[in-house]
């Protein structure tokens, strides 16, 4: 009978073990709650009936849990651009596109601008809303005839932004101002049309610290998202849309681009990390910027640098450009036929806890 009630009992025993354990460890503690009652007697317990905010994850996101990796060069550096040093670097937790931004949800930026709309009734936002031009938010469709010599564009000229059949293809002939623009418009989309309590925080690229760090997949060390170093899987299928030969586009499936959520994702979700489109990160480029940042959420930015850093190579590259240490850069109001972006959204809240609220926010 003892080893019956021992075993009964067993279980419970050890999760109060584990939770006064935790407790030690500061990650279960006492909130401290305010008081409108202690308040009036004297006494300091903060502003009271402030409802509590859980952060929403957005449709399409997900959730990078902090972490620390190894940064920098995985492979040989064959353009000896020795602009890829590695060293250890810890990330804090955000959001992130689990697909790069596609040409119809890029569209629905454009046709805000174009009718003035960015709420679809009573903003719940006092901020201001975002003033756009429509001539600078429109993608440079011509870039499929004039990123390539002697080459035949123009039914993608003509088709790849506008038609359906492209609608789930990621957007190019985008310019890092532009990117930048749609994700001042997605922050002023969100926050006015969800009626919540507090804003959430903005929408905007990700730091090449934290692409590479999401491009990893959770892999402390690796070549490409998947891991590597082979760019075939056990099925002997490509495993990226990219250049796999001279001459060859269409080993990996796709002649140009493919649609934002085909091949496999990486250990954290995320699609086409490798090839399909070279991503806009928020840095700007310098061969040492990687040693001169500090190694807690490291960003570069130098005033009056025009060249930004790209990452993840494209459908036009070949593999050395799809490896996650990779760095490459264009300039700021460059558009090509093989760059697009992804967006990203820092998460607020106590580092290494981070708690996804996948239903919507608390309402009003």
């Amino acid at each position: 009978m003892c080893k019956k009630m021992i075993s009964r009992f067993f279980p419970l025993l050890t999760l109060v073990l584990i939770a006064s354990l935790l407790q030690g460890c500061g990650l279960f503690g006492k909130k401290g709650t305010a008081s409108e009652k202690d308040n009036r007697r004297g006494e300091v317990t903060g502003v009271a009936k402030r409802v509590g905010w859980q952060q929403n994850l957005p449709i399409d996101m997900v959730a990078v849990k902090a972490g620390t990796f190894w940064m920098g060069q995985a492979d040989e550096d064959i353009g000896i651009t020795q602009s890829a040093f590695n060293r250890q670097v810890t990330i804090s937790e955000f959001y992130m596109d689990k697909y790069e931004v596609s040409n119809n949800k890029y569209r629905q930026f454009v046709e805000a601008v174009r009718l003035g709309e960015y709420s679809y009734s009573t903003p719940t936002t006092l901020k201001d809303p975002p003033q756009f031009n429509l001539n600078e938010v429109l993608p440079d469709t011509t870039v499929w005839n004039t990123s390539f010599s002697y080459h035949y564009g123009d039914p993608l000229m003509e088709f790849y932004f506008d038609h359906p059949a492209f609608d789930n293809y990621p957007v190019v002939g985008v310019s890092w101002e532009q990117a930048n623009m749609y994700c001042q418009w997605r922050t002023y989309h969100m926050n006015a049309n969800d009626k919540s309590n507090f804003e959430m925080p903005p929408f905007r690229l990700p730091s090449e610290a934290e692409w590479e760090y999401a491009a990893k997949g959770g892999k402390d060390v690796a070549k490409y998202p998947w891991g590597g170093p082979y760019l075939k899987n056990k099925r002997g299928c490509l495993m990226a849309n990219f250049k796999p030969g001279r001459g060859n586009y269409i080993d990996d499936g796709f002649s140009y681009t493919a649609p934002v959520d085909v091949y496999a994702p990486n250990g954290f979700g995320l699609y086409n990390m490798a090839g399909n489109v070279s991503e806009w990160v928020l840095d700007d480029y310098s061969e040492v910027g990687t040693a001169l940042t500090w190694d807690l959420d490291p960003v570069y930015k130098k005033e009056g640098e025009s060249r930004k850093v790209v990452r993840g190579g494209s459908w036009k590259d070949i593999a050395h450009y799809l490896e996650t240490s990779t760095r490459t850069y264009e300039y700021q109001d460059v558009k090509t036929a093989h760059i697009g972006f992804r967006t990203t959204m820092t998460f607020i809240g106590r580092s290494g806890s981070m708690e996804v609220n996948n239903n919507r926010r608390r309402q009003r």
